[in-house]
């Protein structure tokens, strides 16, 4: 399907409509209630799309079990240490792939081989207080914090670019979108690239334009919101395969309840992206499903807002897990010629 709108000027399974289900979405094959853009399901073009097709074939497996070909390691980061895993030649460019709130590092597997095999260096780490990450939280802060916060997620995103030496392609999916722009904001430099995968597309209270039930959510507290999450992931509300069912309850084990509480209630107070990322001068990508919690209109609106260009998949908040292919291309696409 490739770039469908919005040309840039430089260029986890919660249940539907959860308060909070942008990070519990991560879970989902599909999420009932967008309004995808006509003409944008590739699977559905005559004669398809190669990308697409090998999405279509997708085949079931254990989650849990780290394919062949990745490695394993631990970053320090101001908030404590962040398990990661990578694939890739070190040498190469790198790409830093962000997972959202109850997802983890593992979200992104399906991608990181292909970008891999294309000529980057891929990187991937659980955010603080998520699955293995789980150690690292505001108290290990100097001085001491007692909550999750936006600071917390982008200092620890700077860190771990500023670790690398040079310019990344960085994803950030869900909030870890919102996450990854206010890092951009702050060291346009450490970014040779932003793609904004199924990121919240509204300032403020962020969940007020969900579908069906965007009114509603204002009322529900944090802490309701994230138990909502958690049970929505855990009753496979949304069907998924089993061996990702498995993975998805399992992470719930190491991940810290108050990491979810404060993400939904960070999400009730989403920054307004708009001013400097409309500013930044580096390619620009926003990534959804046509079935996303948000109304596609949403992220069309605010694609065009920073100069983004957008493209929109078949299925629901997850791309990276049911689009993993058509959505490296796009990657490849604009982040431009491998550098040797």
């Amino acid at each position: 399907m490739g770039f469908v709108a919005g040309q840039g000027k430089d260029d986890g399974a919660g249940g539907p409509g959860v308060p909070g289900g942008p990070g519990a979405a991560s879970e989902n094959d599909a999420l009932p209630g967008g309004d995808s853009a006509p003409g944008t399901d590739a699977a559905s073009m005559p004669g398809g799309d190669a990308a697409a097709q090998l999405d279509a074939q997708l085949p079931g497996f254990d989650w849990a079990l780290l394919p062949e070909g990745f490695s394993r390691c631990t970053l320090q980061a101001p908030s404590g240490p962040l398990a990661a895993i990578s694939c890739g030649d070190p040498s190469s460019p790198p790409v830093v792939l962000v997972p959202g709130a109850t997802g983890s590092k593992e979200d992104f597997v399906l991608m990181m081989p292909i970008l891999a095999a294309a000529g980057f260096h891929t990187l991937s780490f659980d955010l603080a207080g998520q699955y293995e990450s789980a150690a690292a939280g505001p108290e290990n802060l100097i001085p001491a914090g007692r909550h999750y916060t936006f600071e917390l997620f982008a200092n620890d995103v700077l860190s771990v670019l500023r670790g690398l030496g040079r310019p990344a392609h960085v994803v950030g999916y869900s909030f870890a979108g919102t996450v990854s722009g206010l890092a951009c904001a702050r060291e346009p430099g450490l970014f040779a690239s932003l793609t904004l995968l199924s990121c919240p597309p509204l300032a403020g209270q962020s969940f007020r334009g969900v579908s069906r039930i965007g009114p509603l959510t204002g009322i529900a507290p944090a802490g309701v919101g994230a138990a909502l999450m958690v049970w929505g992931i855990k009753s496979n509300v949304i069907p998924v395969r089993p061996g990702r069912l498995r993975f998805a309850r399992d992470r719930f084990k190491l991940t810290r309840r108050a990491s979810v509480t404060d993400i939904v209630g960070l999400m009730k107070h989403n920054p307004d992206l708009v001013p400097d990322l409309s500013a930044a001068h580096l390619p620009k990508l926003v990534a959804v499903g046509g079935h996303d919690l948000w109304p596609t209109r949403l992220h069309a609106e605010f694609a065009k807002s920073i100069g983004a260009r957008l493209a929109v998949y078949p299925g629901g908040h997850s791309p990276c897990e049911t689009s993993p292919n058509q959505l490296c291309r796009d990657l490849l696409q604009l982040f431009g010629p491998t550098i040797p």
